[in-house]
């Protein structure tokens, strides 16, 4: 392992852009990461977050070390020609599609769990529903390892055009996942704590796995903004997701501000009026 290359700017330039972009990447994994580890029972879902975040910096790690096979995993497999549909696909295909698939069906059952108040009935009913209503710590930390995979991907062959050393690639990624781990438990707990957050990153998920297949599967404009690395695709879903987090933000801080107000209102009131009858 020759640590010299940290003795020059490109690396250290590297390495910041590096952490930069699997942190932005990575927004969508703690999204998935806070809606699968809320099915824990309380207990649990601490060191789920850090179980799950250290499974997926491992599986991401191992992506990295088979990073020059990685690369050619664009190679088509088969082709497939529907009139003028015409696509090869190649095992990164594969994996975008199914990934992007299954996304889509979680995104979509969440919500209709939601929906459902599924979590409510049972947090309010018996224990044999509180339980039926909950998985395992194996079963959500191996979920996010595999679905780590599918998050992965493009971000893993990003890190390998923008670096030449493997070292400075793990670097990055471990960096970010500490980073990550930090504030894991605070977004997870405001995404549980307000639902209408929930189901915006439920939305989130739903969105980046028809990007994940349309992608798999060919349907793309191929076009890229340079400034930003991103596809068209994902440059206009991120931005909608943004735009509707901001206003959503907004409309909790009004709602707050008001509820404050007419609470403070209230009380003068009741005390006015406690001060009249006396």
């Amino acid at each position: 392992m020759d640590l010299s290359i940290f003795l020059t700017p490109e690396a250290w330039i590297s390495l910041a852009m590096l952490v930069f972009l699997e942190i932005v990447l990575g927004i969508d994994n703690i999204a998935f990461i806070a809606v699968t580890t809320n099915r824990l029972a309380p207990d649990k879902q601490h060191i789920g977050r850090k179980l799950g975040l250290a499974g997926a910096m491992f599986m991401r790690c191992l992506f990295l070390c088979f990073a020059s096979w990685l690369i050619h995993m664009a190679q088509p497999l088969f082709t497939i020609e529907l009139g003028p549909y015409v696509h090869g696909f190649s095992i990164r295909d594969i994996l975008l599609a199914a990934g992007g698939a299954y996304l889509i069906y979680k995104g979509i059952e969440e919500v209709r769990s939601m929906l459902a108040l599924d979590e409510l009935r049972a947090l309010h009913g018996d224990e044999s529903e509180v339980q039926a209503h909950r998985i395992g710590l194996g079963q959500a930390v191996g979920t996010i390892m595999v679905m780590d995979i599918v998050f992965s991907i493009d971000s893993v062959i990003t890190a390998v055009g923008m670096a030449e050393h493997l070292i400075v690639m793990i670097i990055a990624v471990i960096a970010a996942v500490l980073l990550m781990m930090v504030f894991i438990d605070a977004v997870s707990d405001f995404i549980n704590k307000h639902p209408e957050i929930k189901i915006l990153a439920l939305v989130f998920i739903t969105a980046i796995g028809v990007l994940l297949f349309i992608d798999g599967v060919g349907f793309h404009t191929g076009i890229e903004i340079a400034a930003l690395g991103l596809s068209l695709e994902k440059t206009l879903v991120y931005f909608a997701m943004i735009f509707s987090l901001v206003l959503e933000l907004i409309q909790m801080s009004y709602n707050r501000r008001a509820d404050e107000f007419l609470h403070q209102r209230k009380s003068s009131c009741e005390a006015a009026s406690s001060q009249e009858s006396k």
